[in-house]
């Protein structure tokens, strides 16, 4: 499993199999209808899958591994034999780690930056797998908020590190949304190119978040299209390798064109 992430920003899929997701709750909670919406990302040029069983929304409900293992394993079996592209677990409990990367998964998503349970890093490391350590804290509050966000994403390299997972391997996150008020998440955004420069691959999440709502004199979560996606092509021209969206579609089209424009592609690799 090898990203060019010279040449393409790669596009995360987000595939949520949860009764209470933010912006679409509910909608793939059966295997069936998560596998057909894992096939429409998937032909609007996903180039990851992200699978999600509990929300992480904020006031969100916490579920038992048990029951997060129940609703995300049987959609991962049978997307990895149905097709060919690279999953990602989203959680931050190990033992789920463990089951979705025994079922097929390449790729582990943690909101906690291996710091809920570290032990999520030696199950990426056991299996070889890219973990993504997001930036994130129980409370928003800072006393230098760049450092103090570098002092943080340091201790989740670190944990990571230590439990033998290869530099290579780790991934990093600014973590929009998580930990933050909306005044930290535009100025993280602004860090973004800073934050790249930590040395990592960087994916980036914005899709419909609430900041962009705030920013589109209150849109509601229906109606932040174009705002996300100017957070996509303001993320992907900053450095980011990743990003993760709920429209796949619309999104893949717009960071084409960053893509070109950056550099990263030739109007000849597009025709």
């Amino acid at each position: 499993m090898n990203f060019d992430f010279a040449n393409k920003t790669h596009v995360m899929g987000i595939l949520n199999v949860t009764p209470d997701s933010f912006s679409d709750g509910g909608q793939f909670r059966s295997v069936e209808r998560a596998l057909t919406h894992a096939g429409k990302l998937i032909t609007d040029g996903a180039d990851i899958i992200d699978v999600g069983g509990e929300s992480t929304r904020p006031g969100h409900e916490q579920i038992s591994e048990e029951e997060e293992i129940e609703r995300v394993v049987p959609v991962i079996r049978l997307l990895k034999e149905q097709w060919d592209i690279p999953v990602s677990i989203d959680t931050y409990k190990s033992k789920v780690a463990h089951a979705a990367l025994e079922a097929g998964a390449d790729i582990i998503n943690d909101i906690w930056g291996a710091k809920y349970d570290p032990e999520i890093a030696a199950a990426a490391a056991s299996h070889g797998a890219p973990i993504v350590l997001m930036h994130n804290r129980k409370r928003a509050v800072y006393e230098n908020f760049w450092e103090n966000v570098q002092q943080d994403i340091g201790e989740s390299i670190n944990i990571a590190r230590a439990a033998g997972v290869k530099q290579e391997k780790i991934w990093l996150d600014p973590g929009i949304g998580f930990g933050k008020t909306a005044i930290h998440n535009i100025e993280m955004m602004r860090l973004l190119d800073q934050f790249c420069m930590l040395g990592y691959p960087v994916l980036l999440g914005t899709s419909r978040k609430s900041f962009i709502g705030k920013a589109l004199s209150g849109a509601p979560v229906s109606e932040r299209l174009e705002g996300s996606l100017a957070t996509a092509c303001y993320g992907a021209e900053k450095g980011c390798e990743i990003i993760r969206v709920h429209d796949v579609k619309e999104t893949v089209r717009a960071l084409r064109m960053i893509d070109v424009l950056t550099g990263k592609q030739s109007l000849e690799e597009e025709r």
